[in-house]
């Protein structure tokens, strides 16, 4: 006898129809995938378009101040390393990532990787075996900063997610990846 199945809510689902729905568009397979995979996604654009590379834009370390340590779950004043990357494929700018990582959190030898800045996160994750999980905060679709405009060469909107990685139950990172909402529209 098989027993019925029962239907598991699945809220990212509901909220990339909501945004269909709201902006009266519909999105690639493509997206709906970049969007929603709680790994690397380097890893599937890998996979989909061939080798991509991490090109650093710009690092800093500073406080966490207000948002931040909101963001992170830490303090005010402890300090955070923030990096913007751009992985780059087929000859041009593919998805944009903004991180705040809390070094209190970061281990020694997984930050050195973070600063030299060749290796995507989830490399660097699978590179030292840290044991962690993903879990998406938001879907969104906002206006391009000025830094996103000069990048993509465009002001079209921008889709964008932002999620923490988390390992022992504290965030050890949070991340806003972005991309032009006309990008990997097409089906490969």
């Amino acid at each position: 006898m098989i027993n019925k199945g029962s239907i598991v809510k699945n809220e990212l689902h509901d909220r990339i129809r909501e945004i269909e729905q709201e902006y009266d568009i519909k999105f690639s397979n493509t997206q709906k995938v970049l969007l929603s995979i709680e790994g690397s996604i380097t890893a599937i654009l890998d996979v989909l378009y061939g080798t991509v590379s991490i090109f650093t834009i710009k690092q800093s370390f500073e406080k966490a101040g207000g948002e931040k340590s909101e963001l992170l779950n830490v303090g005010k004043d402890d300090e955070i390393h923030i990096r913007e990357v751009l992985i780059h494929g087929r000859g041009r700018p593919m998805i944009y990532a903004l991180s705040y990582i809390p070094l209190s959190r970061c281990k020694k030898e997984a930050h050195a990787d973070i600063v030299e800045g060749k290796l995507p996160i989830g490399k660097i994750i699978k590179k030292y075996k840290i044991e962690s999980r993903r879990e998406i905060n938001d879907v969104y679709i906002e206006k391009p900063s000025a830094t996103l405009k000069e990048l993509f060469h465009t002001s079209e909107d921008f889709v964008s997610r932002d999620y923490v990685v988390i390992e022992n139950d504290e965030i050890v990172m949070w991340t806003k990846e972005s991309f032009p909402i006309s990008y990997f529209s097409k089906e490969i």
